[in-house]
């Protein structure tokens, strides 16, 4: 569990590269405070486990499935990703409910800087929609934010001072992928009130029960 708090900018340092998979090493110092191997670690807002590490580094596995619906791929030697440690269970919560599970990519369509916020367009995935709504939590690269406008086909994000320092987004130009997580809690909803709807209907009815003496 993350709370979208980045804590820092890390470096990447090595890819090595297979067909549809990753291994990645990445200069960091907060991140490695306390770090142990099977530790997770949210990369651009990607969950991925330590696999080794030393007091500059660490690396980690990115897996076929990750590789398909991330921007992780397109990483290289010197890119900088945006890094959070999983949150302590006597942690505060800055942000909102984070699982590292990426939904997918969307694209950085516009930006424009109003006194000292910088706000982004962002063209989101059509099923997404329906999770987003204004004044919702989405989550950005790793980046907990709040959606000041949204419309059938792209959000609208606003960086304060604070985030366009400790983050990469600001840095982000026109066209480039940014991954996004959708609130979670608006995906559990859905899904219950699917299996509600899924749910056969009952045969019990009123006066069945009072027929049987149960009411």
């Amino acid at each position: 569990m993350f709370t979208g708090i980045i804590e820092e900018i890390g470096i990447v340092e090595q890819v090595k590269a297979g067909a549809r998979s990753l291994e990645l090493s990445i200069a960091a110092e907060k991140v490695l405070e306390d770090v142990h191997l099977g530790d997770s670690i949210a990369v651009n807002g990607v969950c991925l486990t330590v696999t080794s590490f030393t007091n500059t580094r660490f690396t980690a596995d990115v897996m076929p499935e990750t590789f398909k619906s991330t921007s992780l791929s397109i990483l290289t030697r010197g890119s900088k990703v945006n890094l959070e440690r999983a949150m302590g269970a006597n942690g505060r919560f800055g942000g909102h409910f984070v699982s590292g599970h990426v939904d997918g990519v969307g694209v950085i369509a516009g930006k424009k800087t109003d006194e000292n916020a910088l706000y982004m367009d962002i063209t989101y995935p059509e099923p997404f929609g329906r999770y987003l709504l204004k004044k919702g939590s989405i989550c950005l690269d790793g980046t907990s934010l709040t959606i000041f406008h949204v419309d059938e086909k792209q959000l609208t994000i606003s960086l304060i001072p604070h985030t366009q320092e400790e983050t990469i987004l600001a840095n982000k130009a026109i066209g480039e992928p940014v991954n996004i997580e959708c609130d979670m809690l608006a995906k559990y909803v859905e899904r219950m009130l699917e299996n509600r709807q899924e749910q056969p209907k009952s045969n019990v009815t009123m006066d069945l029960l009072t027929k049987h003496g149960f009411a």
